[in-house]
């Protein structure tokens, strides 16, 4: 199967390798970027675990209307599919940078319009039609941000930091965890429940604006990727980049989209549906469950990075292959441990679920693009990070509740594990990429 080679040829005006100043300044962006687009889509979780059920769904009644809440998160994994297509096409077109600013704004856009939302008792069926609608608009910006935010770090970063520096992408979301859960932790703690409900889950949204306006500045001073400038003046761009890379590389394609469904399901679940889980079946108090949050998205950071670490040593495959084959066993364990229905047992369920998945999330921040030749690398990254949103992030929030209640949480727990092996399979069809060059326009058999 196809195998990437660099291409040689002589270098354009104006696009040498950044410094090491330059490089610490697109790592911030990258970071700043996907901390303020996932800070966003992540208190939509946390909110439709704790607060959507009653404000856009009180006819449905508690069970299903938490189920409901979860369905319109599920419906932005479905536009993010849609939104790597569209904003990798013009990330493969025009660059990396004005891409990245577009989806950026819509993003906070749509975030600050749905904390501006009027409820059900005040427009009826109206309301959770609006958020639907803003929820798609967000699943478009966030499957453009990822793919984008990772590969001009990649294609910034020196070979033997690459794994580091692409990491600070995916940090942003980690980052994004701790904010989110710290901004409801503090609301919640500052005002009755009954006043949360009715305007204090208002704040994070239109709060969001602040951190907008930091991150438009942040990403308007970093410059383009060189290696996509090269790439550009020596071949053009592509015309189609996303049937370009199908018909380019299937197989990259292919196992690409399963290799972090693991993650997505590891990560969404923890963020969202446990926190449903340990205030409704366990009966943790709610400050009890965000202040876990907080911890997790800590431990979420500190693993992410060690990952990426070990990937620039040891490889990301061999990385990624470990960590997926033990997240098989653990779980298994998960609801056994949850089910102890201390805050303690519920707080190591719920942070070693995201050690896990950090350890390969670091790694496939610079695994991802690395597998990808320059022309069409923003949309096939994308667009096998997203696909994988749908199977990982979409589908176990959605029917978590169902199979508990028919089959009880062990079930659950094998329907995880069967995830994360798929993720362990994908990962074994595809090579080792550590030592592949990012500046590359062909590809040869191999």
């Amino acid at each position: 199967m196809d195998q990437p080679q660099q291409t040689v040829g002589v270098q354009p005006p104006g696009t040498t390798a950044p410094s090491k100043k330059d490089m610490r300044r697109i790592a911030i962006a990258s970071a700043t970027g996907t901390v303020i687009e996932y800070y966003d889509f992540l208190i939509y979780g946390t909110a439709s675990a704790l607060v959507f059920p009653h404000v856009f769904f009180p006819a449905l009644g508690p069970a299903a209307g938490t189920v409901a809440a979860f369905a319109t998160q599920g419906v932005a994994f479905l536009g993010r599919p849609l939104g790597a297509i569209l904003f990798g096409h013009f990330g493969d077109r025009v660059g990396r940078k004005k891409t990245l600013i577009t989806t950026l704004f819509l993003m906070g856009l749509s975030t600050v319009l749905i904390g501006l939302m009027p409820t059900a008792a005040q427009i009826g069926v109206a309301a959770p039609l609006l958020l639907l609608l803003l929820r798609i608009l967000q699943g478009l910006a966030v499957g453009g941000e990822w793919a984008g935010a990772t590969l001009l770090a990649a294609e910034s970063a020196p070979k033997g930091k690459r794994g580091f520096y692409s990491m600070f992408g995916s940090l942003g979301g980690a980052i994004a965890v701790v904010l989110a859960n710290l901004t409801f932790l503090i609301a919640g703690l500052t005002m009755s429940n009954e006043d949360f409900i009715s305007y204090g889950w208002r704040i994070p949204f239109v709060a969001s604006v602040v951190l907008i306006g930091v991150g438009l500045v942040v990403r308007l001073k970093i410059e383009e990727s060189p290696v996509f400038r090269r790439e550009a003046v020596r071949s053009g761009t592509a015309s189609a980049p996303l049937a370009e890379a199908f018909r380019k590389q299937p197989r990259q394609m292919l196992f690409g989209s399963g290799v972090l469904v693991m993650v997505f399901a590891f990560f969404y679940l923890s963020g969202s549906f446990l926190a449903s889980y340990g205030t409704a079946h366990l009966h943790l108090a709610k400050t009890t469950v965000l202040s876990i949050g907080v911890l997790a998205g800590v431990v979420w950071c500190i693993s992410m990075i060690l990952g990426a670490v070990l990937s620039d040593r040891f490889g990301r495959r061999r990385v990624i292959l470990v960590s997926t084959f033990v997240s098989v066993a653990w779980a298994l364990a998960l609801f056994p441990v949850l089910d102890i229905g201390t805050a303690f047992s519920y707080g190591a369920g719920v942070c070693l679920t995201l050690v896990f998945a950090g350890l390969v999330f670091g790694p496939v921040s610079a695994f991802m693009p690395e597998l990808f030749i320059t022309r069409y690398r923003y949309t096939a990254a994308g667009f096998c990070y997203n696909v994988a949103g749908i199977l990982g992030g979409a589908v176990p929030p959605l029917v978590a509740a169902p199979i508990i209640g028919a089959a009880g949480s062990l079930a659950l727990g094998g329907f995880l594990a069967v995830l994360a092996l798929i993720s362990a399979v994908c990962t074994m069809g595809l090579k080792e990429t550590r030592h592949y060059e990012m500046d590359r326009g062909e590809l040869v058999a191999g």
